[in-house]
């Protein structure tokens, strides 16, 4: 039995893992078959259990304590047999994370004062910042920190202490001497005062409600004690059973009282009202429970019979994790190999906020620790995107989970029907330029953990043809050619040059040949639309033929004058 002190409430721990991630693909988005997440698919924000690491440094473990204050986890254990070279017995202070042993407190005063190597049998309380108070056989009540060379104790008078737990005040443990229910003095091992029952094994307190919870096993019972008047103020009946008990441990939050019975764990209320009953795997017996008022768990160790003989029995025990609220199962069982209860009875300590659970080993001497764990879960989806070819594209996704998730972006090219995994793309950055050969496909997320495996919903990426514009002025309209120049007129033929000599005997001058006049083409302007609206041409020179044409004309006009003045000019023959 694993009696329990109440430990200040603390947050889960448990790294929570955020990925914003841009998604991309080759040029090309081709895919390729690749695997994705890590684990089988798990709803997501699933919770499980996960044994992480083993600590073979602490002799036999009987009883566990995680310091609220210090976060040392404090072990109580007995020698291990097979190293007559060493003795391990005592109290163990441990580093929680790696096992590592910080210091032992080997020694403790026998009932004559007499330092001696004593085992350890149980952790009733931690004591103000660190430290512990414990039960050592027997009778001892000791006290020691880490570091202490040896432990303070003092002996209870009277029979040998069946089971002890932390009392009603700071100053006082609870312990029993059979069928007697004692409160004691921690310091001197006085007691204070004392009630005798028809029976007992084991009991809890209830100090927020002022309340004992004495269970007497052999006649199915349990008795409701009040503190104030350390009398009985109520007897509950407990189903009828073989008799074995494992465990009495009342939950802090809530007050209810639950009793390891057999193959089954009984829970009551603060006032004795039977809530339910919880039953383990095949021929499992409960033999340790912790509770947790941040996450309102119970955290219950079943341990196999040991008797491969017997039906069900396998020689492996299991972790369950319950809601205090309505006994529902929170977790799946974790199974615990090795686990059975022929060298002893297990024990558990779950840190603040549930985030490590440790269990003791008695069988192997060793200490299972195991870490919370939750499966993806996605908090922003990838959304659709439509975007012109050439355009990078970025999705974004994130989903948290412990341990932190991996991711593998995947691709469909069928709408969804198949997934294949995009290349390259498990970064949380990762970039593409939309290829018209994208369009239509679709892409998701897939984050996985040990736990499991969750995905994104899927986006859809629409790839459209870039638009393209000619000409215009600039501000990507239609586009504007400049026009085709005139065509010039023809000048007129020259006149004929005299033959006839002039009256002074000179020659005849010849005509002047007229000008051809032609228009030259005016250039096509140009506009292409984009980012600069740069006008590239004009309709410059389009009117050049019109103006050659005026100048052919004038030409032949003052030729026509000229041969007149020169007709003008000439004398007229005689005879």
């Amino acid at each position: 039995m694993t009696p329990r002190h109440p430990l200040t409430p603390g947050r889960a721990g448990g790294a929570c893992a955020a990925l914003a991630l841009v998604l991309a693909s080759a040029a090309t988005g081709s895919p390729v078959s690749a695997a994705g997440g890590e684990g089988a698919d798990a709803a997501q924000g699933t919770v499980a259990y996960r044994s992480v690491a083993r600590f073979a440094t602490a002799g036999k473990p009987r009883d566990l304590l995680l310091h609220p204050d210090s976060k040392k986890l404090y072990v109580g254990s007995d020698d291990l047999p097979e190293t007559a070279d060493v003795n391990e017995s005592g109290l163990h202070v441990l580093d929680p994370a790696d096992g590592k042993v910080r210091s032992t407190v080997g020694q403790a005063p026998g009932p004559t004062g007499t330092l001696g190597r004593r085992a350890v049998r149980q952790l009733l309380a931690p004591l103000p910042g660190d430290g512990a108070v414990f039960f050592y056989p027997l009778r001892g009540i000791g006290t020691a920190k880490d570091g202490d060379a040896a432990a303070a104790g003092a002996w209870v008078p009277g029979a040998a202490v069946t089971h002890a737990t932390a009392g009603l005040t700071p100053s006082t443990v609870l312990v029993a001497q059979g069928p007697v229910l004692s409160e004691v003095d921690i310091a001197t091992a006085a007691v204070k005062r004392s009630v005798t029952l028809e029976g007992g094994d084991g009991f809890a307190v209830d100090a927020a409600r002022g309340t004992v919870w004495f269970t007497d096993i052999g006649n199915r019972r349990m008795y409701r004690i009040d503190a104030a008047t350390f009398r009985v103020a109520a007897t509950v009946e407990l189903p009828a059973g073989e008799g074995f008990g494992g465990f009495t441990e009342v939950d802090p939050e809530t007050g209810a009282v639950w009793v390891g019975l057999d193959s089954a764990v009984v829970v009551h209320d603060a006032t004795g009202k039977r809530l339910g009953t919880l039953r383990g795997m095949g021929t499992d017996m409960p033999r340790a429970a912790g509770f947790d008022a941040a996450t309102h768990e119970a955290f219950v160790v079943w341990q196999d019979a040991g008797d491969t003989s017997q039906p069900g029995s396998d020689n492996d025990g299991t972790l369950t994790v319950h809601r205090t609220r309505d006994l529902q199962e929170a977790v799946k069982p974790v199974a615990l190999p090795g686990i059975h209860v022929q060298l002893g009875s297990a024990a558990v300590a779950v840190e603040p906020g549930g985030a490590a659970v440790f269990v003791s080993d008695p069988v192997a001497g060793r200490i299972i620790r195991l870490e919370r764990s939750t499966s993806p879960r996605v908090t922003r989806e990838p959304a659709d995107r439509s975007v012109a070819a050439g355009t990078e594209v970025s999705l974004t996704a994130e989903a948290e989970g412990t341990p932190r998730p991996t991711v593998a972006w995947q691709v469909s090219t069928d709408a969804g029907r198949t997934w294949q995994a995009v290349p390259g793309a498990t970064s949380p950055t990762y970039t593409f330029t939309a290829a018209l050969s994208d369009s239509g496909r679709r892409y998701r997320a897939e984050f996985g953990n040990d736990v499991g495996v969750g995905r994104s919903a899927a986006a859809t990426l629409t790839v459209t043809i870039p638009h393209t514009t000619t000409g215009g002025s600039g501000d990507g309209g239609s586009a504007t050619t400049g026009g085709t120049g005139g065509t010039g007129s023809t000048g007129s033929a020259g006149s004929a040059g005299s033959t006839a000599g002039g009256s002074d005997g000179t020659s005849g001058t010849s005509g002047t040949p007229g000008s051809v006049g032609g228009g030259s083409a005016g250039s096509a302007g140009a506009t292409v639309g984009g980012g600069d609206h740069t006008t590239v041409g004009g309709g410059a020179l389009a009117s050049t033929g019109v103006a050659v044409a005026s100048l052919a004309g004038s030409a032949v006009v003052l030729t026509a004058a000229g041969w007149v003045l020169m007709r003008r000019a000439r004398p007229r023959s005689t005879g």
